[in-house]
């Protein structure tokens, strides 16, 4: 297949680039910069300087194409996340540059449109394992309010006879993100702390495996498929697996009624219970997970950064 990734240098994006390059695929992607630019080349895509928000540009760059993949984000430090100034870019990539990619796709008559999204959508649910039936609820927050109107811009494309796939990940981790090394450091250094009991379940997924599942979703049919680990920890465990990987003490505990204060503008969701269940991507596509849960996944982590 010819394949165009949007997004294609970031922490999944150069992950989903090698994959597909490997399942030998005929791979384009956008570069923001001359550092992109060269890691895409060195793993054999081809780079593409252009404006995100550009439909004349993106036209062109998905001419010709099978699939096309709208991977971008603008994440911000782990220490800004609250403000929900710092998500602005994301949202504007979520939605305006998602439906320029969108209608980009249908006039070039590519078949295929993977969009990212997140699994924090959903509302609490308790013991209860989260399908993609579940009821989501944004919580006001505004990272969660644009993931959920930026997945109508796969739609566009199911509704011109392709296949639309909206894939909700879980959080990622990994060796060579930002926001897991300053977690780990934030751990050691006790700058860290819970809420509560946090008792919650907390949907994660390791990104390499996060990466996998993006490629066989090639193959799934239009729709919403969940991407996370099949056991997912509750929120304390999930620190503590973390703590206990990097060599940290145990996170300290912070009383639950200071939840408005510490979460912010946008990290609203981070006491809902979501027991994400991606049994929906592996009936369709047979991916399943490398690593079964977080606490294997930080350790293998940890013992990347200790080489």
């Amino acid at each position: 297949m010819r394949v165009f990734v949007a997004g294609g240098s970031g922490v999944l994006g150069r992950r989903v680039v090698s994959r597909l390059l490997q399942a030998g695929h005929d791979v384009t992607a956008s570069a923001r910069g001359d550092a992109a630019a060269e890691l895409l080349t060195g793993l054999g895509a081809r780079p593409s300087r252009l404006d995100l928000y550009d439909p004349a540009a993106l036209r062109r760059a998905v001419a010709d194409c099978d699939a096309a993949l709208r991977l971008t984000t603008k994440i911000p430090p782990l220490m800004q996340m609250r403000r929900a100034a710092a998500w602005r870019e994301t949202g504007r990539l979520r939605n305006q540059g998602a439906r320029a990619l969108a209608e980009a796709c249908v006039a070039e008559g590519v078949q295929v449109l993977i969009h990212e999204s997140v699994s924090f959508v959903y509302a609490d649910g308790g013991e209860a394992w989260l399908d993609e039936d579940a009821l989501v609820d944004d919580g006001g927050a505004m990272p969660l309010r644009d993931a959920l109107s930026g997945e109508a811009n796969a739609h566009i494309v199911t509704a011109a006879g392709g296949r639309g796939i909206v894939l909700r990940y879980g959080g990622f981790y990994a060796a060579d993100s930002a926001q897991s090394r300053t977690m780990a450091g934030m751990l050691r250094h006790r700058r860290l702390a819970l809420l509560g009991p946090s008792n919650n379940y907390f949907a994660s997924i390791y990104v390499d495996d996060a990466a996998a599942a993006t490629v066989a979703a090639l193959q799934a049919p239009a729709g919403v498929y969940n991407v996370a680990d099949n056991n997912p920890l509750r929120l304390g465990d999930y620190m503590s697996a973390l703590a206990e990987a990097v060599g940290a003490r145990a996170p300290r505990r912070l009383p639950a009624m200071l939840g408005p204060v510490v979460m912010g503008e946008t990290w609203k969701y981070l006491p809902r219970s979501q027991r994400i269940s991606s049994q929906r991507l592996h009936a369709a596509t047979g991916w399943s997970p490398s690593v079964p849960d977080a606490r294997a996944g930080w350790r293998l982590i940890a013992a990347q950064w200790a080489e």
